[in-house]
């Protein structure tokens, strides 16, 4: 009886495993992420320099803004709040081009809700299944942000930000 038991416990965490990983799940802390936290800096594909800094965790939400530059010029800024909700750790996304002209419309900001993380690695879904974001510490002084989209059955992820910590 204690193998069968043994066994039944195995096959379900698989299965919870692999179902939180295809839809979000009503979860997620503020440790999931915290090693965003601090000053970074990051230079993107296409040349752009990018500043961004995320403040810790205070009651139910955690803070975090971007400054992207083109020439030494602000070409975008991004905020970036990551909110503890019912419906578990949401992130929301607002962008702004210089005069602080918003790209979303006034209520409507980028949604992403919690999927999974595993230690230095979180992953959040927006709304519609079709895209993910992925936040990974790559060492103690790097972080990255990924962007995925689903490619058949499985998800494909690409570098959006590589960011060294600021000394």
């Amino acid at each position: 009886m204690r193998y069968v038991y043994i066994i039944f416990l195995f096959f379900g965490s698989l299965v919870s495993t692999v179902s939180s990983a295809q839809t979000p799940v009503k979860g997620g802390s503020f440790a999931d992420i915290s090693f965003i936290e601090g000053h970074w800096k990051a230079i993107a594909e296409d040349g752009r320099a990018i500043e961004a800094v995320w403040l810790g965790p205070d009651g139910d939400n955690m803070l975090g803004f971007m400054r992207m530059m083109n020439n030494h010029k602000a070409d975008l800024y991004e905020i970036l709040s990551y909110e503890q909700t019912e419906q578990g750790l949401v992130s929301l996304v607002k962008h702004f081009k210089p005069g602080l002209l918003g790209q979303e419309e006034k209520d409507n900001p980028n949604r992403y809700l919690f999927v999974e993380s595993t230690k230095d690695r979180a992953i959040f879904q927006n709304p519609t299944g079709d895209l993910q974001i992925l936040y990974e510490k790559r060492s103690p002084t790097r972080f990255a942000i990924a962007r995925a989209n689903k490619d058949g059955d499985k998800w494909v992820f690409n570098d959006l930000f590589v960011f060294d910590r600021v000394k």
